[in-house]
């Protein structure tokens, strides 16, 4: 099994940025790739950003070029740098890892960071 924990949410004003942290623990070797999600009330959960363990990334059209995805491998740990926030950037974020087991892939998720993006 994989245990994440999200930190770094919080309350930021239009244009501003914030980091946010998702550490990896337990069956970490078998994570393959990881990502953020987020869901706004009354909307569905939405891939934000991805990054595969080669370090291939993808981003949502709407954080292209204000989110970046990236990995330490050596701290178990995937960021979300996210800059030019905008009040539709409000959130909770989630933090999703998909591990290996077996012969079949397992998604496994952190408990979620609020992101508040005031106008």
């Amino acid at each position: 099994q994989v245990q994440l924990v999200e930190s770094g949410g919080g309350l930021v004003q239009a244009g501003g940025s914030l980091r946010l942290s998702c550490a990896a623990s337990g069956n970490t070797f078998a994570v393959n790739a990881m990502a953020w999600f987020r869901q706004a009330p009354g909307n569905q959960r939405e891939l934000v950003a991805s990054i595969a363990d080669g370090g291939g990334t993808y981003y949502a059209n709407s954080v292209k070029g204000r989110f970046t995805i990236s990995r330490d491998d050596a701290k178990n740990t995937v960021y979300l740098r996210m800059n030019s926030l905008k009040p539709e950037d409000t959130a909770v974020y989630f933090c999703n890892a998909v591990a290996l087991e077996g012969d079949r892939d397992v998604d496994y998720w952190g408990q979620g960071t609020q992101v508040t993006v005031s106008s």
